[in-house]
């Protein structure tokens, strides 16, 4: 999967044990909307260093993919996801004239939600 926004918050590595690091960030998508949706990803292990070159504000291109997992603690069973992102690509800024950004977003619309749905779909979830 893939998202494009703006690198609002990015967090120190955190190594939860000796073989196992990790680092999350948050990127703000779809802000020209009344409601800016702000997701939070995870770098892990070797890909924790990818974060490095990038500064808030930065508009970047992330790559992930959708984790999830089941947990049967106490209280029953609980279920996370994650959004483990494995490339990142700082997303090139001006340059452009308006004619040729046009062209460019009506190929790439970089302002539409993360997870879309058609009422045309013809899929069987009840939402």
């Amino acid at each position: 999967m893939e998202v494009t926004g703006t690198l609002k918050v990015k967090f120190d590595t955190q190594k939860v044990s000796d073989r196992f690091q990790k680092r999350e960030f948050v990127l703000t998508t779809e802000a020209s909307t009344p409601y800016p949706q702000h997701v939070s990803f995870q770098l892990t292990q070797d890909k924790v260093n990818l974060l490095d070159q990038y500064n808030v504000g930065d508009e970047m291109k992330i790559q992930f993919n959708l984790r999830g997992r089941e947990w049967n603690g106490p209280q029953g069973i609980k279920y996370f996801n994650t959004l483990e992102a494995w490339r990142i690509e700082k997303v090139a800024g001006g340059g452009l004239t308006p004619t040729q950004n046009t062209q460019s977003n009506n190929a790439e619309n970089t302002t539409t939600p993360v997870f879309t749905s058609n009422i045309n779909d013809n899929d069987d979830l009840p939402f």
